[in-house]
């Protein structure tokens, strides 16, 4: 297998942002993951790669979810933690890389990874190991190129790397996105929130 190797994303507190366009996106990415969500099916047990402050996993918890996550973060992982515990939510959280989790013994009903994929050398790699991790359903997200630049280009971001954000390393269309999931699993449903791809598939038993 090749390298999948997660290097720690940006930690940007997104969900939170007083940035009131970035607020507007933000309330259309979390739509668009609600949806997906509900049409996972019953809650069972969850399990969040690349999980960051933590608040896809709380909502997922809130939503009557089991919920475990990991993030190659220590950061990420300690401010998850704390945002848990002061939501009254038991969550656990660990310090780990996708590649780590090739061996995991559970299985689960649902895994999470969004904006993680974009960050790996190898996503083919890690698409293969979330789908030994998953029962049932896997929700993916990535950034929509080349909205994604524009957008940064647009505010004035990234200016230099033609608005590519720091760590970006895979850049793709919406197509390009399905076209690759295809090659590992069944889509069952897409939703396109600005800026981003989202998608809800599941393991294709050929």
């Amino acid at each position: 297998m090749g390298s999948v190797v997660q290097p720690a994303g940006n930690f940007y507190d997104k969900y939170n942002t007083r940035n009131p366009v970035a607020r507007a996106l933000m309330r259309g990415f979390l739509h668009g993951f609600a949806e997906l969500v509900t049409l996972a099916g019953s809650p069972g047990n969850a399990f969040e790669v690349g999980c960051g402050e933590g608040e896809l996993s709380m909502r997922l918890a809130s939503a009557g979810w089991h919920v475990s996550g990991c993030d190659i973060a220590d950061e990420a992982v300690s401010e998850a933690r704390k945002r848990a515990v002061a939501a009254g939510l038991n969550i656990p959280f660990e310090q780990r890389d996708v590649r780590s989790l090739s061996d995991f013994p559970e299985r689960f009903d649902l895994v999470v990874c969004c904006e993680v994929l974009e960050h790996l050398e190898d996503p083919v790699a890690a698409i293969r190991i979330l789908r030994t991790l998953c029962r049932r359903h896997l929700l993916l997200s990535v950034p929509r190129e080349p909205v994604w630049r524009v957008l940064n280009l647009a505010r004035g971001r990234y200016i230099g790397d033609l608005g590519n954000t720091p760590g970006h390393i895979q850049h793709w269309s919406r197509k390009a996105f399905l076209d690759l999931l295809q090659q590992e699993l069944e889509i069952v449903a897409v939703r396109s929130p600005l800026p981003w791809t989202m998608v809800l598939c599941r393991p294709r038993h050929d």
